[in-house]
């Protein structure tokens, strides 16, 4: 029999609304075959012996069929649903049923982009296939690449089926994996980072808005590049036309880019690390944008603060940092960071400038968030109009009854 795995009671809600996660705490008990062939045990879950890795099917304490998922008691996330089939018609073929899954994610990104476009292909949870990450990157050669991340056991263990149809389906000149973050360690997997098959350029040029980017697919941040942020960039930049730029936390440069193309004066973009500066300055080449922006290194709390004391000013501002928290109990200390670089930069702006103010982290939500800007304005002594409130693209769609998958805000403000 198909292990069964019955949640306590009133558990079952969030996951009947959509919610693709079951925690260790809402188990009940499980049911499944016992090994000796001595018949159908029932257990809590510390003394389950289902091999993790297993499909299994969950249920409400009722006994509703709620779907099913793979096991995983090394997890926190004991269970990570992949479907809401019954367990034995997605064990009948796995390879077709993701091919299906990539097949439904490629067909919802050709809505909005084209094969020249470089987008987010999987988005986990929101593309039905939990814990991984495809990034599917076109080159200026028109050559696609795929960047991979199998983030949890229930997407490793059926790895083969779906890199066999993301091969048939995308047909990329190459895969690499970038299964090298910390989070593999929490679900019992190693660390991987290699070509999955024929070895290619590690560092490729895509475009952007019309924009000539390099991105090191094997060694930067997370899967390379960020392009959740494709949209609000070109947004971004046709709003910069004779205006003078800073774009902080920058990484690549590509805000500061787009402001260049959108008729900007002057452009000055800030990353604390040497790497990404330097990989800036090669984007400052590729794109002519020399004689208009420039790159520098340096702590941009330190700057804002040395800039302010300079009397220096700019008409565009923009605040694109890392998440200062990956956890719910750092977001006082992550508020404080955000407030400081927000009230610095409204100082910094002259009479209506725009501030441009992000947040990429799900704990710091859209309530914490603008509560902020508020408060840092209140303290600069300014008045902020909110001019839109925007978040990842399509690429990154928002899976109702997950609110993980809703972690980007991009504030576009005139400050008074």
């Amino acid at each position: 029999m198909i292990p069964r795995v019955f949640l306590k009671s009133k558990e079952e809600v969030e996951v009947a609304q959509g919610f693709p996660w079951v925690f260790d705490n809402e188990i009940s008990h499980v049911k499944f075959e016992s090994e000796d062939g001595s018949g159908v045990k029932q257990t809590e879950l510390s003394d389950c012996t289902v091999e993790d890795g297993t499909v299994v099917e969950i249920f409400a304490k009722s006994g509703a069929f709620l779907g099913s998922g793979v096991i995983n008691r090394k997890s926190k996330i004991t269970v990570r649903i992949i479907g809401r089939e019954h367990a034995d018609q997605i064990l009948a073929d796995t390879e077709d049923y993701y091919l299906k899954k990539v097949q439904d994610a490629y067909d919802l990104r050709k809505l909005h982009y084209d094969f020249k476009d470089s987008y987010r292909l999987i988005y986990g949870e929101s593309d039905f296939i939990p814990g991984l990450i495809a990034e599917r990157y076109c080159d200026v050669n028109k050559n696609v690449y795929i960047v991979i991340q199998f983030l949890s056991l229930s997407c490793e263990i059926f790895k083969k089926e779906i890199l066999a149809a993301i091969r048939k389906i995308i047909k990329p000149y190459g895969i690499f994996e970038r299964s090298d973050a910390s989070v593999r360690e929490k679900e019992g997997l190693k660390e991987v980072s290699c070509w999955n098959g024929e070895a290619r350029e590690e560092v490729i040029t895509i475009r952007e808005n019309d924009i000539k980017i390099q991105v090191d697919i094997a060694h930067g941040q997370k899967t390379g590049y960020f392009l959740d942020q494709k949209n609000n960039r070109k947004i971004v930049g046709s709003l910069c036309e004779g205006k003078r730029v800073l774009d902080t936390f920058t990484h690549t440069g590509a805000f500061g880019l787009n402001a260049v193309k959108g008729g900007a004066k002057e452009v000055v973009s800030v990353d604390i690390s040497q790497e990404a500066v330097d990989m800036v300055n090669k984007n400052i080449e590729l794109n002519d944008a020399s004689s208009k922006m420039t790159a520098v290194c340096a702590d941009v709390f330190d700057l804002l603060k040395k800039y302010e004391a300079e009397g220096k000013k700019f008409d565009v501002i923009i605040l694109d940092p890392p998440a200062f928290t990956k956890n719910a109990k750092n977001i006082q200390k992550a508020y404080g960071g955000y407030k400081e670089i927000n009230l610095r930069a409204m100082r910094l702006l002259t009479e209506n400038g725009i501030l441009v103010t992000c947040s990429c982290s799900y704990f710091f939500d859209s309530e914490h968030f603008y509560g902020m800007v508020m408060k840092a304005a209140e303290d600069s002594k300014k008045r902020v109009q909110v001019l839109e409130k925007r978040g990842a693209g399509p690429d990154h769609p928002v899976l109702l009854g997950y609110p993980k998958s809703e972690y980007l805000k991009c504030a576009i403000c005139r400050v008074i």
